[in-house]
């Protein structure tokens, strides 16, 4: 009887770690293509196009996947796990993990005004920090759109990309 209660447990264990794996796949495919309906200031449309990460090194292999076989226009894509705020406006993308929600705030203000699409994972994050935000609908990976947070960083968003997200301003 304890031998199977610890199968059942294991067997859970593995589908919530799965459906963990399942959730970062999507964000990071989600990220890029958002870089599809977004035009970056001029400044920022040569060289490589950079994202950084902070507090999901899952992401950073999903993104990494991404970037060994996909460019964002003629630009090569270069993943970064960010640990100093200092290389924050030089990037395209931040994304901030969950686990570190608690310094959106102050990235969201080291970032202001670079040309830097800030995307969180925290609800309520859209109306207050960011520029995108994941959430879950209906028990299914989305997101939100804040298209004045990302206008002030000088960057274009389609309205494809608006009418694909939830709108929150």
């Amino acid at each position: 009887m304890m031998k199977k209660s610890a199968l059942v447990i294991l067997g859970l264990f593995a589908l919530i770690i799965s459906a963990k794996a399942q959730d970062e796949k999507f964000k990071a495919l989600f990220m890029y293509n958002f870089t599809k309906y977004i035009e970056w200031p001029q400044n920022k449309q040569s060289g490589d196009f950079v994202i950084g990460v902070i507090g999901s090194p899952a992401i950073v292999g999903e993104l990494n996947a991404i970037a060994q076989r996909k460019t964002v226009g003629s630009q090569a894509i270069k993943i970064k796990e960010i640990s100093s705020s200092d290389e924050m406006a030089k990037l395209h993308i931040v994304y901030v993990a969950e686990g570190k929600s608690d310094d959106a705030a102050a990235i969201a203000g080291k970032v202001k005004g670079k040309g830097v699409v800030l995307i969180t994972d925290k609800q309520g994050f859209a109306q207050s920090t960011s520029g995108i935000n994941y959430v879950k609908k209906d028990g299914k990976q989305s997101f939100e759109v804040n298209q004045k947070h990302l206008e002030e960083e000088g960057v274009k968003v389609s309205s494809q990309l608006m009418a694909l997200g939830i709108s929150v301003n």
